[in-house]
């Protein structure tokens, strides 16, 4: 028996819908935008909700869809947070799962509802607002990021900009607001000597990049105002 044959039998229902997209789009009804395959695989395929994307990849060896949820990076070369949430045999559990998930069904709903889901490193990280404690604290410690530890340690003091998201962009120090969100509010900041800074007020915005030389008495004040702004 080939693969082509063996996959056919572990997932007929997929296979009858013309594939996983389809198979997803039609039951849970997504759109064109929200769905698309995954691009490490012939098979898996991404969901894109508010609380990050979505990612179903059939088993091979078995009948399994495994489940992840993944936050994008900032940018083309950041390559962002994966974590594993469950999996299921049952297309149709699958699908009213995801649905939920896209409508914003509680954490805990969701365990109750589908107990195959397992969310409480997920969960907990974001409910606890311990992934970006966490990052800051991998950030500070890490020898590789040595050369940022001043500015870091200047923007970690800030109560306000400690709750930002930090990653490293090319030297500079990056802060987001939202995580889950790559239009989120976010700024860039590059130390020129401790005196000086190279700051983008409005980055991750397209056709903004424009740096802005900020003094060190006023740059804690100038971050805030341009994390801030509606």
């Amino acid at each position: 028996m080939n693969m082509e044959t063996h996959r056919k039998d572990l997932y007929p229902d997929v296979t009858v819908s013309g594939g996983l997209v389809l198979a997803m789009r039609k039951a849970a009804k997504l759109g064109e935008g929200e769905i698309w395959p995954a691009p490490s695989t012939t098979d898996g395929i991404i969901v894109k909700t508010a609380r990050g994307h979505v990612s179903v990849v059939p088993a091979t060896e078995e009948r399994l869809f495994r489940v992840r949820v993944h936050i994008p990076g900032f940018a083309w070369d950041i390559p962002g947070f994966t974590w594993e949430i469950g999996s299921t045999d049952d297309l149709g559990l699958l699908v009213e799962m995801v649905t939920a998930w896209r409508e914003g069904v509680l954490f805990d709903e969701l365990t109750a509802g589908f107990r195959f889901l397992e969310l409480d490193e997920f969960a907990g990280a974001i409910e606890r607002g311990e992934s970006t404690s966490s990052q800051w604290a991998d950030l500070l410690s890490t020898d590789f990021h040595r050369r940022q530890w001043n500015l870091l340690r200047r923007l970690h003091a800030d109560e306000v900009l400690r709750d930002m998201f930090p990653t490293i962009s090319h030297g500079a120090v990056r802060l987001r607001v939202d995580l889950f969100d790559p239009a989120s509010r976010q700024v860039l900041v590059h130390e020129l000597d401790g005196e000086r800074y190279d700051v983008v007020p409005r980055a991750g915005v397209a056709g903004t990049a424009v740096w802005v030389e900020v003094s060190a008495g006023n740059l804690i004040a100038y971050l805030r105002a341009a994390l801030n702004e509606e």
